[in-house]
């Protein structure tokens, strides 16, 4: 497979795809594709592994596009202003990643779910509970909310991160779910109750515009239904 990313602040991801090489990807992410592609839907590992992707924030089913006669083309759009990140994914190098931030990948990429440590904590803290892990080997495409800065932590240093702001991390990384500490600073500090603490080694990337933040600032301009 070759890939090109286009579309600056709107990207898109367009695939070359070699004959009878194939993509997975979510429902309703393909963009537009060559008429030898050829796509089914599938389950992908069973039940129990298409009901762990929809608690992650992903589709029950996957599509995987194949393409057929010769070399076909298919695109995935980001689905959010931001930018599309093609990282490489090996056995001994998974991934982990936000809710909703695969896109697509390559047919040896595994999709599954990924608990924070402390469930009590996590289930309060909002999008950094549930992430999704991707293992396996191949090129794997990800959402990234707005720009994307990358850290590399060494081991023992740690980065902490508002909720949401977290978009991937290598899986060698710890991920935890904190309460921010003193009452007045919950109440009144204006940055929630929870914060991610992201301890290395590995590498994290962060993201400047999350759907969650910018929802949150647009709904004080909605109308209450009139």
């Amino acid at each position: 497979m070759q890939y090109r990313i286009e579309g600056g602040q709107l990207p898109v991801v367009i695939c070359s795809v070699a004959p009878g090489e194939s993509l997975i990807t979510e429902r309703g992410s393909m963009s537009w594709m060559s008429p030898n592609m050829k796509m089914e839907t599938t389950s992908n590992g069973g039940v129990g592994k298409a009901l762990g992707r929809m608690f992650a924030g992903e589709a029950l089913f996957q599509n995987r596009y194949t393409a057929e006669g010769g070399v076909g083309e298919i695109a995935f759009a980001s689905s959010f202003p931001g930018s599309i990140r093609a990282v490489e994914i090996t056995p001994d190098r998974p991934l982990i990643v936000q809710k909703s931030g695969f896109l697509a990948a390559e047919s040896g990429i595994e999709l599954s779910i990924h608990l924070q440590k402390k469930f009590s904590s996590g289930l309060f803290g909002g999008e950094g509970f549930i992430m999704q892990k991707l293992s396996g080997r191949g090129t794997a495409f990800i959402e990234i909310d707005g720009y994307a800065c990358e850290y590399t932590l060494e081991a023992g240093q740690s980065m902490i991160v508002d909720t949401g702001y977290l978009a991937a991390a290598d899986a060698t990384c710890s991920i935890e779910i904190v309460s921010v500490s003193g009452v007045k600073n919950m109440l009144f500090g204006g940055e929630g109750l929870f914060n991610t603490v992201v301890k290395g080694p590995g590498r994290i990337i962060l993201q400047t515009m999350p759907i969650s933040a910018v929802a949150g600032s647009l709904s004080g301009f909605f109308s209450s239904g009139k």
